[in-house]
């Protein structure tokens, strides 16, 4: 793909394989959005892209807020007319053995891993729609495990572990099911796993020693947002540059339809879906 006058948002790219991932795209020529908590990371980012002789701005907000999350939205449709790849990067590893709740009362790692992907998606697709062909990239992990419609916040049997492969399970359930809603639109959705163990902070966090690169990483992160193979294709999931299958929870329609109903309820847009419909 050529991203000469691209315009890309990846959030969580002031750090890690998001930020190796910014400084590639800002390098091939596309405008970078670059997203993070820290406005001192994220301007040392688009400072490097800039040096490069690629153009890139800051966006700060915490995905831990849907409130934020909805001014990153407004933010960004204030600053540019087009959105051709939005990449939901942005995320919180399974170190804490202590049950942590977003500023919404909702389990953590589901609201930031999943929860804000989704809000953001929701509220950016009108423009991501208006620049197609688009595409949407979800960072995920092989790391995955059957959500509990039950105990979907897991206040009853809480661990980091499981809040964390719940949550990237979440991401890909709702990429398979948005590739639905989005056919015919030129917009298309794929999720992945970039890496195991790649050498971030949150892998070290986590107290493991890393074994693969964020370089590597980067590699399928880039592959699915700009692989002319890719053209077209959506609702899959690679681990890493392989199509491959997902938990079978991913598959299954009902799930698929229990999240979204959850999800829609969770940020506040059920009402309005009904109203529109």
């Amino acid at each position: 793909m050529d991203l000469q006058d691209k315009t890309i948002l990846i959030t969580g790219s002031t750090d890690g394989v998001g930020r190796v991932v910014a400084q590639r795209l800002g390098a091939a020529g596309a405008r970078v959005l670059v997203h993070g908590r820290d406005a001192k990371r994220g301007k040392a980012v688009v400072a490097e892209i800039e040096a490069a002789g690629g153009k890139a701005e800051f966006f700060a907000a915490d995905l831990a807020s849907l409130a934020e999350i909805r001014r990153l939205a407004e933010a960004v449709r204030s600053r540019t007319d087009r959105l051709d790849i939005l990449i939901n990067n942005a995320g919180i590893g399974t170190a804490g053995a202590k049950r942590q709740v977003s500023a919404d009362g909702y389990e953590l790692r589901f609201a930031v891993n999943y929860l804000a992907g989704f809000l953001l998606t929701s509220d950016l697709l009108p423009l991501l729609k208006a620049s197609a062909p688009a595409r949407i990239v979800n960072v995920a992990s092989a790391g995955q495990q059957a959500i509990d419609f039950g105990d979907v916040m897991l206040a009853g049997n809480y661990s980091g572990v499981r809040a964390y492969c719940q949550s990237k399970l979440a991401q890909i359930l709702f990429t398979i099911d948005l590739a639905e809603e989005l056919k015919g639109t030129g917009v298309t959705v794929n999720a992945l796993h970039p890496a195991s163990y790649m050498n971030t902070t949150m892998v070290r966090q986590a107290g493991v020693t890393p074994w693969s690169s964020v370089e590597t990483g980067a590699d399928a992160i880039v592959n699915l947002a700009t692989s002319s193979a890719l053209e077209g294709r959506s609702g899959l999931y690679f681990d890493g540059l392989r199509e491959s299958r997902a938990d079978a929870q991913a598959y299954d329609a009902r799930a698929r339809q229990q999240l979204r109903s959850l999800s829609l309820d969770l940020v506040g847009l059920a009402t309005a879906k009904e109203e529109h419909s």
